[in-house]
């Protein structure tokens, strides 16, 4: 499935220290469970299966985690989890990192990581999108207290256990700068409507996996749901865009 070339080049960057290949995937798991409740030994395979992370392998073919793979992971699911990163843009800014490049920042603000990355930077990654409360939500918007209460009255954004999510930050946010052109949050009810069409089209092709009891189906429904929202969201995109040219010719 790999190369040998590029197994042996993330190899080299992997500082030797007493814990060096001596995690097994279960004290993998116990490592990151605080963090990542969810994840599981199926979901690191799934991981190991995209090209995301290789480990040790023992003469008997066991596989053994060194603290390295344990902080790349640890990197992966946050911002997986917090960003909404599709695994292919993950792949690629890691691949690059391997070679010795240095990629941009990924999408949605991540950090520019290294190739080994710390407690510190996966615990940047999460504060970054952690759950707001209102107060935190307007601060970080200068939205008024009266357009968030709109936004939540027309189903744009929802507060659980009164705090906000990413997405409800970013919807708020893009609310606040269409108002300075005198878009109200009850004129973007249709993109919620929009939304919601579109999930509909993406769940028709991935529900049945996203229905099985088994992770790695789970995650492969996930990821190619994000594909197609991607290609969603190019083409509408590119046919807004074509009926805008229309205006200065």
């Amino acid at each position: 499935m790999f190369d040998a070339a590029r197994s042996q080049r993330i190899e080299a960057v992997r500082p030797e220290s007493p814990r060096a290949a001596a995690l097994n995937i279960g004290e993998v798991l116990a490592e990151l469970k605080r963090e990542f409740p969810q994840v599981t030994a199926s979901k690191i395979r799934f991981l190991e299966d995209k090209g995301l992370i290789i480990p040790q392998r023992t003469a008997a073919g066991y596989r053994k985690y060194t603290a390295a793979d344990v902080n790349r992971l640890r990197f992966i699911l946050s911002v997986q989890r917090d960003q909404y990163l599709p695994l292919k843009v993950i792949k690629d800014h890691l691949d690059a990192m391997d070679r010795g490049e240095a990629p941009d920042t990924l999408p949605g603000g991540a950090p520019n990581a290294p190739q080994l990355v710390s407690n510190q930077m996966g615990e940047q990654v999460e504060n970054r999108t952690r759950p707001v409360s209102m107060a935190e939500l307007q601060g970080m918007t200068g939205a008024s207290a009266d357009l968030v209460k709109q936004l939540i009255s027309f189903g744009l954004i929802e507060a659980e256990g009164g705090l906000f999510d990413a997405h409800s930050v970013q919807v708020t946010q893009s609310a606040v700068n269409l108002a300075s052109h005198g878009v109200e949050p009850r004129h973007l009810r249709q993109f919620r409507l929009a939304a919601e069409r579109e999930y509909s089209l993406i769940d028709t092709i991935v529900g049945a996996d996203a229905k099985r009891q088994e992770v790695s189906a789970r995650a492969r429904a996930a990821e190619e749901a994000r594909n197609i929202a991607e290609q969603c969201l190019k083409l509408h995109d590119a046919l807004v865009q074509r009926a805008i040219s229309h205006l200065d010719r």
